[in-house]
């Protein structure tokens, strides 16, 4: 454990050298990876932190994406835009990201879990576009700062209860309602829950693509992380249940519906996020075993797809200078190579075999319609219109006439591909092995 920590902060001084920095991030993640802890047990003790699979995946993911939001910001550098400091935040954000999913103390968990927003809120003010992004930044922050107080009371409740903090000695059992939302709340804040998501698409919006990369990657699955954690305290108030499952699913529809009248990229996909995830809390507020693994790989399938999807809204946007879908019109005239990488991660977005997100949605179809049959409906109707959004989005962007007003195009880049193919190849090559993931 702490090899990897010390293998963060020893990147500190090659901040400034971009490539060394990003080769470096990337020979941690091929560590990380031969290291890994494939058992329900906690390994890797040390100081407070150790791994099982779950905290394994999230930590692997965490690597991974900060490696690839390093590689899409080559214009940070190119620029000269404080790109030293931008890879010190980077830094700070993976070492705030790897000490939440490794916690064992509960306490600790809430600190890094709080930490780990100054960074993102510093890369979307620092590096964002629009001046809204001021306003974007408050949203997130607030939202996240006025639900996770109540959090630290219950926190405190248990410790008084319990005479300690460690995650996987606990065995206090909630019987209060208010207990429930005080201690989840945050949890439903972050994932988000249909009424709690409005801090997203104006967060993705205003990010650089660094800042989308790691909000839709990782930072949307620490609400998924508490919850799978913290879920076994409140086994006597399960009725509460239902009533979250309802909500996820038919708000998962509503952003669907949302999702077909988008007229920005970004936008777009940010909705599309909160009615994945609302698939992934409908999953976990099953408390079936089927529900527990299939929202695991649907949040590891998301996190690939959705980053690389904001990758691609980003190379359009860097070639056209607009996140207009009536802009970015005709591209496979001019560009259709990427013609055939959003085809594949939009195929993907919509649970297309063979990837992680058509085996988490499987897991969670079985979870959910066995708790009740009336989910069902909503299943449907978010399965339809998930395809139906994601092929508005392909067909909207690569047909049609090419808008006017444009004189040049240069094709991708060896690294925009290396980009696209690094988040698409773990999408469609873990299902192959996807048995490990059931070990849960």
């Amino acid at each position: 454990m702490m090899m990897y920590l010390f293998g963060l902060v020893f990147l500190i001084p090659v901040c400034g050298e971009f490539w060394v920095f990003s080769l470096g991030l990337l020979l941690l993640s091929f560590m990380f990876m031969l290291s890994s802890n494939l058992s329900y047990f906690v390994g890797h003790i040390s100081w407070m932190l150790g791994l099982d699979l779950l905290s394994y995946t999230l930590v692997l993911l965490s690597f991974w994406i900060c490696y690839l939001m390093v590689l899409a910001s080559e214009k940070i550098y190119k620029l000269g835009n404080f790109y030293k400091l931008f890879n010190l935040v980077i830094l700070a954000l993976m070492l705030s990201l790897f000490l939440t999913f490794s916690a064992m103390n509960l306490f600790i968990f809430y600190l890094f879990f709080e930490v780990s927003l100054i960074p993102t809120l510093l890369l979307i003010l620092g590096w964002g576009y629009q001046p809204e992004r001021l306003e974007a930044g408050l949203y997130l922050l607030f939202y996240t700062m006025v639900f996770s107080l109540p959090m630290m009371v219950i926190i405190f409740s248990i410790y008084f209860c319990e005479g300690t903090l460690m995650i996987f000695g606990l065995n206090f059992q909630f019987s209060e309602v208010l207990s429930f939302f005080c201690m989840n709340m945050v949890f439903f804040v972050k994932i988000p829950m249909f009424f709690t998501h409005l801090w997203l698409p104006k967060a993705h919006v205003e990010a650089p693509i660094s800042g989308s990369m790691i909000l839709a990657g990782v930072m949307l699955k620490l609400g998924g992380y508490g919850l799978l954690r913290f879920m076994k305290l409140f086994m006597k108030i399960n009725f509460m249940n239902f009533y979250i499952i309802l909500i996820s699913l038919f708000g998962g529809f509503l952003v669907s519906l949302i999702c077909l009248r988008q007229s920005d990229i970004k936008s777009l996909i940010a909705y599309s996020s909160v009615a994945h995830m609302g698939l992934a809390l409908a999953g976990i507020m099953t408390m079936t075993l089927w529900g527990f693994y299939g929202s695991l790989i649907l949040m590891i399938g998301h996190g690939l797809c959705s980053s690389g999807l904001f990758c691609l809204a980003n190379i359009s946007y860097e070639r056209v200078g607009s996140r207009s879908l009536y802009l970015n019109k005709g591209m496979i005239n001019v560009i259709p190579s990427f013609s055939f990488w959003w085809f594949v991660l939009l195929a993907c977005n919509m649970a297309a075999p063979p990837s992680l997100n058509l085996l988490g949605e499987i897991c969670l179809l079985n979870s959910v319609v066995s708790y009740n049959s009336l989910t069902m409906i909503f299943l449907m109707l978010l399965s339809f219109f998930s395809a139906a959004y994601s092929l508005f989005l392909y067909a909207y962007t690569q047909h049609g006439m090419l808008s006017g007003g444009f004189y040049s195009f240069y094709s991708g880049c060896l690294r925009e591909y290396l980009l696209i193919f690094l988040h698409w190849l773990p999408l469609n090559l873990l299902v192959l092995k996807g048995d490990f993931l059931f070990n849960f």
